[in-house]
């Protein structure tokens, strides 16, 4: 199974949170927000800050806030913050000394193609992307009978 890491996912969280915020917050303040506990929130915005992904801020009113619109930051970006390179096996992209097996491999370099799909497509989602939608207005039927039913209690 493919599956990204916790820390990825709240990195994810956190960024799409920060926009709503509009401007500087604090990592105490994203975590009671998120529900995230503020060490793991600390954790990711030091390595997002590290990746240039969020901008800290000293001082009184510091914190952070996003480098960029969430629009211009693809989720194949904040994947490599946290968890490093996109990889599915260990001897994808000509890694070396990866498998013990590396050398009698019948699919060595195989993985190369659905790997290099993956990071294609995770380049063109971008955090924009996984904001949260509207949620659509409930239908509530209207109470009053329609004019064929109230004509046709009338009779």
């Amino acid at each position: 199974m493919l599956r990204l890491s916790k820390l990825t996912d709240y990195a994810v969280v956190v960024m799409v949170h920060l926009e709503s915020c509009g401007g500087v917050t604090t990592s105490p303040s994203l975590a009671l927000e998120t529900g995230i506990p503020e060490p793991t929130v600390a954790k990711v915005l030091k390595a997002l800050s590290g990746a240039g992904l969020v901008v800290s801020q000293r001082g009184p009113r510091g914190g952070y806030r996003l480098a960029s619109d969430l629009a211009q930051v693809p989720v194949a970006r904040v994947i490599a913050a946290i968890d490093g390179p996109i990889s599915l096996t260990a001897c994808v992209d000509g890694a070396v000394g990866g498998c013990e097996a590396q050398g009698l491999c019948p699919v060595r370099g195989r993985w190369d193609a659905v790997n290099a799909a993956i990071r294609t497509a995770l380049t063109h989602i971008t955090l924009a992307d996984m904001r949260p939608q509207p949620r659509p207005a409930a239908f509530v039927p209207d109470p009053r009978p329609t004019a064929r039913v109230a004509s046709e209690v009338a009779e």
